[in-house]
């Protein structure tokens, strides 16, 4: 189970800013990375960086342009707020997250960690339109169920040979997770609402899937880390942990309903 579909239309119109923020694009910024690369991470500069540099980051694959970057970051950002200005976003990217690979990319922030951190977000919420699918379906109809598991894998392979061979699109990504995000919202909700007087377990699965929507708005949020290290993508990954509990504990309720179902069957027959 997962969430995103929210961010809808609102996050669709902002698309086209998705590949870039603020911070990044601001010419003081800019001008003060290269600068800092031209001083710091060539020739002796270089080497000195990488004697001193901490065998953690080094492990990390922290770069010389790397801490450029962070440093001068810090740099535009006194800059705004000596200027009275609101705190710009840097490196700024919309993005669905599967736990291990977004905390592999958050970790460290590379072109395969983003990769997988975005194709595996994918991955789980067409995971959840499948396992919707067997709930809903798949009991009755196990051929369905198997059709419908092949095109899911089918979708799933031209959307990461589409990002990874042809153009790493993060507009077209992000259409197309708020779309399969809003198929396995109204799926699941409908299954919910269908059957939500004859199986009492399905509020918290209700409540899983609204709140998930609800908590992805902090998305759209943009504002200055809470003491510098909590921003609304943080706070998003630390809200989402709770409601997962209560998905897993609507699985083992609906696990127990069905197999009383199964032995009240066998009792019959």
């Amino acid at each position: 189970m997962t969430g995103s579909a929210a961010q809808l239309v609102l996050l669709a119109g902002a698309a086209a800013l998705a590949s870039g923020s603020q911070g990044d694009r601001e010419p003081v910024y800019r001008d003060c990375v290269l600068r800092c690369e031209e001083r710091n991470c060539s020739g002796g500069a270089l080497m000195h960086f990488r004697s001193s540099q901490p065998i953690y980051m080094s492990l990390a694959g922290w770069t010389c342009r790397d801490d450029c970057k962070y440093e001068c970051m810090w740099f535009t950002v006194g800059l705004y707020l000596q200027e009275g200005h609101k705190v710009p976003q840097f490196h700024g990217k919309v993005s669905l997250n599967a736990w291990f690979w977004s905390t592999v990319f958050h970790t460290r922030d590379t072109a395969l960690t983003e990769k997988m951190d975005y194709f595996c977000a994918s991955a789980v919420i067409l995971h959840s339109i499948y396992l919707c699918c067997v709930r809903t379906v798949g009991l009755q109809h196990p051929a369905v169920v198997n059709a419908f598991r092949a095109l899911l894998l089918l979708l799933l392979t031209a959307h990461v040979s589409y990002l990874s061979l042809v153009h790493f699109d993060y507009g077209y990504n992000l259409v197309a997770n708020v779309a399969i995000g809003l198929v396995n919202m109204i799926w699941w909700l409908s299954w919910c609402l269908w059957n939500r007087r004859r199986l009492p377990h399905v509020r918290k699965c209700m409540a899983v899937v609204l709140l998930l929507q609800g908590l992805s708005l902090l998305e759209l949020l943009d504002f200055p880390p809470l003491l510098w290290v909590l921003d609304a993508h943080a706070i998003w990954h630390i809200s989402t942990i709770p409601v997962h509990v209560l998905f897993f504990s609507f699985l083992e309720d609906d696990s127990l309903y069905l197999l009383e179902e199964l032995e009240a069957k066998f009792k019959l027959d």
